[in-house]
């Protein structure tokens, strides 16, 4: 299964980041992944959305989630996470103070789908 590719929702290109169901090691590599894409990207162009659902998460993937958040800074335009409930929130808290990113939590793939086109779709218009 890819766990780093570009979907389509409402017509908008998103980078899903699938994380759910991995364990550290291979979250660090699904985030060595996202780095080499995000980079090949315009800047502020990326909607991203991590899945976190049923991952297994230590302090050096979440050590490495913040070091890539913030890399991608420049690239990413909006972000969101699902599944959350396994992200703990020690490591949540490092990862948006360490990138100075927000990273608003949804309860489902669709939700956060749904919001991050809105969000984009604001910013166009702005």
């Amino acid at each position: 299964m890819e766990r780093v590719r570009f979907i389509t929702h409402q017509g908008q290109q998103v980078l899903l980041i699938d994380h759910s169901h991995s364990t550290p090691a291979e979250i660090l590599k699904t985030l060595a992944e996202v780095e080499d894409l995000v980079k090949t990207q315009p800047e502020a162009s990326v909607l991203t959305l991590c899945d976190f659902t049923g991952a297994d998460i230590d302090k050096q993937s979440a050590d490495r989630m913040k070091v890539v958040a913030t890399k991608d800074r420049p690239y990413v335009r909006c972000s969101a996470f699902v599944g959350t409930d396994d992200l703990p929130e020690v490591y949540y808290r490092a990862m948006v103070s360490f990138s100075a990113r927000d990273f608003p939590c949804f309860k489902s793939r669709e939700e956060a789908l749904d919001w991050l086109v809105s969000q984009d779709k604001r910013q166009a218009a702005s």
